[in-house]
């Protein structure tokens, strides 16, 4: 759909949405008067950066509080798992350590540690979200589309996990949790352990919380009762051991005045005690797993952030925090004898094994000042300015080879957005953030196998290619009655596209980074509309969006199944809707649906004709699920997820890859009994077998032909002192 189109659309929903106001003004004091009406819930944001209620954002969002955080741990084995079960619009879970192939909206998302980001603009390995235990997760915000308020990276959503403070009771408070996993068959290759230790406490003017968490994996199970292949490339959460350690401590200088400090380590490794046994997709029979070694160092991520927090909450009359943060990431992958990987001045073709090993460091700063009610107006104002500097590389690590060059990437990022509300009714918002991006790459030598089978090395010169963006986003929100929201916006993503996969794939002497086209920024422009309910026992969200981008980035898998970066323009349209419906105060029933349609332009003519791929968009789904407490000390929660069918096909009409849908049950009991709880989760009730989406239409390999995890059992022990 063309610009003009969908701009039309919006400002007939405008029109639509003044057209209900004319008519219900005569009639909104007696509706509010009615009892099963009630004014639309007020939730606090604070991934939009001033603490906004979600009421008057121009955007979908969905919050995932702790309670039901807790409960998805049970069946999820990861936060891709998480947000795949709940957030409209992500795609099916890989169940790896890996999240390559799991877009949001069709589009990268940004994930964010309490504003910091996670993601690697220059090499994006795909462990972004594997940085964090859930255990030590208070909520989660995610803002759907492209969002510039957030900056670099968020051209498919933002998703904020909020950590754990410590609770303002004054005493000390302990957790402990013991928990167990296991297939139904009770194998003991498939028994996995899981412990938690928390200690909280206020001391008035001082504040601590601190968290130690512990996972082992065993092997996971298929609805054959199998065992699912564990990925030794990409990574895996089979037969691994993972580790957090968190703490967050406030001091409080004043009423006013706040500095905190937060410290998370993550790592996870896994043990290399199984191989992959390939599968066979004309036979239909899945990638499983044997006992033995897998060549080279098994794969891993090695996550630590420090934060730095002040906050000034009347400063000048507004509010003032400032961030100041710093990762080390290391992420080492599984290894092969990939044919990039040969170079016969150091073995025989096709003999050499080597794996990569990506490392980042990123240093950065988050300035943000906003003020409401300016010059005593209705105008709400949030400023501020973004820097990060992010220091990238790859190498493979058996051989000391760079991979992709050491990279420097400096991003700054003024920004500046205004809230008007003329009327009581009328919300508008409008806002630019100017990105002023550089890129340092210092001439280097590329790997033998770009080249084959000539094998010669290649020289490229480098480059301080400067990129800078200004991204705008207006709204606007229309409340016509206490329990009705009505929104529409336009907004504008900046994401960087995976420059090392374009550096490492240079094959052709000569090349300069300062002319190669392909490092160009990644710019998506978004429109959206949508609707809020919240009625009596009744709540309802829809939304409709449509994402362009006119230099898109696409994944390609070449000879190896290893992908490269294809420049392309790309189109994304959608809808999402959600609901839940109180049948009785402890009985509610709900649902959420999605439907994409993705398309990128294949022969460069300005026109998208082609299916974006697996790698690139989620298929349609629908999730239903039902909440009960039959006792006051009992709650059952039942969720069922359904996956569509769905073709590929190119712009001859040609089916280039095909995905069989299926349906997953997932069963949940939690017992309350005074510090006491025990929870029982099942994942996959009735056992269904399936290869996962990924497995599917993702690639063509035999030997990721996963499938998905079988019934499985999970057992939670829990005590607060």
């Amino acid at each position: 759909m063309h610009f003009y189109t969908r701009l039309i659309v919006l400002m007939t929903l405008s029109a639509l949405s003044a057209g209900t106001i004319a008519q219900s003004d005569s009639s909104q004091t007696e509706a509010q008067q009615q009892d099963e009406t009630k004014v639309l819930e007020t939730v606090v944001v604070a991934a939009t950066r001033s603490q906004q209620d979600i009421q008057s954002v121009p955007a979908k969002i969905t919050i995932i509080d702790r309670a039901t955080i807790r409960q998805q741990q049970l069946t999820s084995v990861n936060l891709f798992d998480l947000l795949a079960k709940l957030v409209p619009g992500f795609s099916p879970s890989r169940q790896k350590l890996t999240g390559f192939g799991e877009s949001f909206r069709g589009r990268s998302p940004l994930f964010l540690i309490d504003g910091v980001p996670q993601t690697n603009p220059l090499r994006d390995g795909s462990r972004d979200g594997v940085t964090i235990d859930p255990d030590v997760i208070e909520r989660i915000e995610i803002i759907h589309g492209p969002n510039a308020i957030q900056g670099l990276g968020a051209t498919g959503g933002v998703i904020n996990l909020i950590t754990l403070s410590a609770e303002p009771s004054g005493e000390l408070n302990q957790h402990a949790e013991f928990g167990l996993t296991s297939a139904d068959d009770f194998d003991g290759r498939g028994i996995g352990l899981n412990g938690n230790y928390r200690l909280s406490k206020d001391f008035g003017q001082f504040d601590l919380v601190s968290s130690f968490s512990y996972t082992t994996r065993e092997l996971f199970f298929d609805g054959q009762d199998r065992p699912v292949g564990i990925d030794n490339t990409q990574g895996d959460l089979s037969d691994s051991d993972a580790y957090n350690w968190f703490l967050k401590s406030g001091y409080d200088i004043d009423e006013n005045q706040r500095l905190q400090f937060t410290w998370n380590d993550f790592r996870l490794r896994q043990d290399g005690d199984f191989i992959t046994v390939d599968g066979d997709r004309e036979l239909g029979i899945s990638t499983s797993t044997a006992p033995g070694t897998p060549p080279g160092l098994p794969a891993e991520n090695d996550v630590s952030t420090l934060t730095m927090e002040y906050s000034h909450a009347d400063l000048a009359g507004g509010r003032f925090n400032f961030q100041v943060y710093y990762q080390d990431f290391e992420a080492v992958f599984g290894g092969g004898t990939f044919g990039v990987f040969q170079d016969p001045r150091i073995a025989e073709p096709g003999s050499l094994f080597d794996q990569s090993a990506n490392k980042s460091r990123k240093l950065g700063t988050r300035l943000t000042y906003s003020r409401s009610n300016v010059f005593d107006t209705p105008v709400n104002i949030i400023s501020g300015i973004d820097f990060v500097r992010d220091e990238t590389e790859q190498s493979l690590i058996l051989t000391d080879r760079a991979w992709v060059p050491e990279t420097t990437f400096f991003d700054y990022a003024p920004f500046i957005q205004a809230e008007y509300q003329p009327l009581s009714w009328l919300n508008l918002s409008a806002g630019v953030r100017y990105e002023i991006a550089n890129l340092e790459v210092d001439d280097f030598v590329s790997i033998a196998g770009n080249t084959s089978p000539d094998f010669d090395l290649t020289a490229v010169s480098g480059g301080s290619p400067s990129f800078d963006e200004p991204l705008f986003n207006a709204g606007f929100v229309i409340d016509p009655l206490p329990w009705l929201s009505l929104y529409g916006t336009f907004s504008e993503g900046f994401a960087m596209p995976d420059v090392g996969r374009v550096l490492r794939a240079i094959s052709v002497p000569g090349t300069d980074v300062d002319d190669f086209l392909q490092l160009n920024p990644i710019i998506s422009d978004n429109l959206e509309g949508g609707l809020r309910i919240n009625y009596d026992r009744l709540s309802f969200q829809f939304s409709y969006f449509d994402s362009d981008s006119n230099e898109g980035s696409r994944l390609v898998a070449n000879d190896d199944g290893i992908f490269d970066v294809a420049r392309q323009r790309t189109s994304v349209e959608g809808i999402e809707l959600g609901g839940e419906y109180a049948v009785l105060d402890n009985l509610s029933l709900g649902f959420n649906y999605t439907r994409l349609n993705g398309r990128f332009d294949s022969d460069g003519d300005d026109t998208v004709d082609s299916d974006l791929g697996a790698v690139d968009i989620a298929p349609d789904r629908l999730n239903i699920y039902l909440q009960a407490r039959p006792l006051y000390w009992l709650g059952l929660n039942i969720q069922v997820s359904t996956l569509f069918d769905q073709n590929f096909e190119n712009a001859i009409g040609e089916t280039t890859a095909e995905f069989d849908g299926y349906t997953t049950v997932d069963l949940f009991l939690t017992s309350q009994f005074d510090r006491y709880e025990i929870s029982l989760g099942v994942e996959n009730l009735l056992d269904e077998f399936y290869i996962t989406y990924f497995g599917q239409a993702g690639t063509n390999r035999d030997d990721r032909f996963f499938a998905g995890t079988g019934r499985q059992f999970s057992l939670r022990l829990a005590a607060n002192f």
